[in-house]
């Protein structure tokens, strides 16, 4: 199969299997999550190609919400349709919801293994997983000098302003600079995914069924005898909200549940201790909060409930604005502001291998030594990254222990 073409349509099993693997492996981070998926169905895979990849990036990286999930999503969404899209949300959030549910009686435990050498090697891996996506993508998104430079100005640019929007605004300004670079006819439109997706008509309930119901569940949490709905309306409106990820939604959710008394700050910090601990999504925090929860949240029932209603808005978001998304990016302006923004999410991800990826794993040169191997494991001697993985938590156990 040419590394252009997609394959063809999956099965809802297939999706699922393939993402409850990525969630059982995945650590890192958001960033370090895009760099799985593309290796696993960019490369490995072959579902799709890196343009059409990208794109799906860019997208997400404009809605609100977890970046890695709602790609996730839409991938899922193009290989086997609305079970495809809940197979991928299930396999890759459930194994870290699991793990955080069923370790909430015992965060203090966690505090300790989020310190331990295993998760330290598991950080390390996350570098060269990210090392690789950067290289692969840049390679593929920025053939040109033009969109090189974009790409560096990118860089530039977010590690200038860290902040959720100071990426927004390096990948407007790639977007702009994509429709004064690429003259017209310039760009490839990227093979269609012969997704089946949600047609405008369906798509727009979507958005409109996600606007409404951060209107009236804050309205329904007023009513007398509904007040518990007011947790629930919490954390939809920061699942709805917040840009930037998992590390952003943190401080949000402390916010709503310390100073209420429904969750202390020692077993907040000890739950996001145990966070880092797990792989997928840092969404799934959420999960361990409604398990800790005292009254009518708690235990499995709570964590589930919060888990899902966090995820929600963007479920709703991603499945909305992708019938809009097909039609618009094979328009030739929209193409070429989509070739500059391709590039900007180079710069961003480049970025971001450094700050927070790379400062938060390399202390050491036995560190470095560490990223190299699994960086050359990946890229030369290409083996799984699941298997990468694992060798990483043994080395940095290993080394941990030395």
């Amino acid at each position: 199969m040419p590394a252009t073409d997609l394959a063809p349509r999956g099965t809802v099993l297939e999706v699922l299997w393939a993402f409850l693997r990525l969630g059982l492996t995945s650590f890192g981070g958001p960033v370090a999550h895009l760099g799985y998926f593309r290796t696993e169905f960019v490369e490995r895979r072959r579902w799709l190609d890196d343009q059409r990849y990208s794109d799906l990036v860019a997208l997400c990286q404009f809605l609100p919400g977890p970046a890695s999930s709602q790609v996730g999503i839409a991938l899922g969404l193009g290989r086997a349709g609305w079970g495809g899209a809940l197979a991928a949300w299930i396999g890759f959030t459930l194994p870290s919801a699991l793990l955080l549910i069923g370790f909430a009686a015992g965060v203090t435990r966690w505090q300790a293994l989020a310190q331990s050498g295993a998760v330290q090697g598991l950080k390390i891996v996350a570098v060269a997983v990210v090392a690789q996506a950067v290289w692969g993508m840049a390679r593929s998104l920025c053939p040109d000098r033009p969109r090189a430079g974009v790409a560096i100005a990118a860089a530039l640019g977010v590690l200038a302003m860290p902040t959720a929007m100071g990426q927004l605004a390096v990948i407007v300004l790639g977007g702009l600079a994509g429709r004064w670079l690429a003259g017209p006819g310039a760009v490839a439109v990227a093979a269609s995914s012969g997704a089946r997706q949600a047609g405008r008509r369906i798509g727009g309930l979507l958005l409109v069924l996600f606007a409404g119901l951060l209107a009236v569940l804050p309205l329904l949490a007023a009513v007398p005898g509904w007040e518990r709905l007011s947790v629930v309306a919490a954390f939809y409106r920061i699942g709805a909200l917040v840009f930037g990820g998992g590390h952003v939604v943190l401080p949000l959710l402390q916010a709503v549940v310390v100073p209420g008394g429904l969750v202390s700050n020692d077993v907040f910090l000890a739950g996001y201790g145990a966070a880092q601990a797990v792989p997928g999504p840092l969404f799934t925090f959420a999960a361990y909060l409604g398990a800790v929860m005292p009254g009518p949240f708690g235990g499995w029932t709570g964590g589930l409930t919060l888990l899902v209603v966090i995820f929600l808005p963007a479920f709703l978001l991603v499945a909305g604005a992708l019938p809009y998304w097909e039609s618009l990016r094979r328009r030739d302006g929209v193409r070429r502001a989509l070739a500059g923004v391709n590039a900007a999410v180079v710069g961003v991800l480049a970025a971001a291998l450094y700050d927070p990826v790379w400062t938060s794993a390399i202390h050491s040169r036995a560190d470095f030594g560490l990223a190299l191997a699994a960086f050359g494991l990946l890229m030369y001697a290409r083996l799984s990254p699941a298997l990468v993985v694992m060798l990483g938590a043994l080395a940095g156990w290993v080394l941990g222990s030395a």
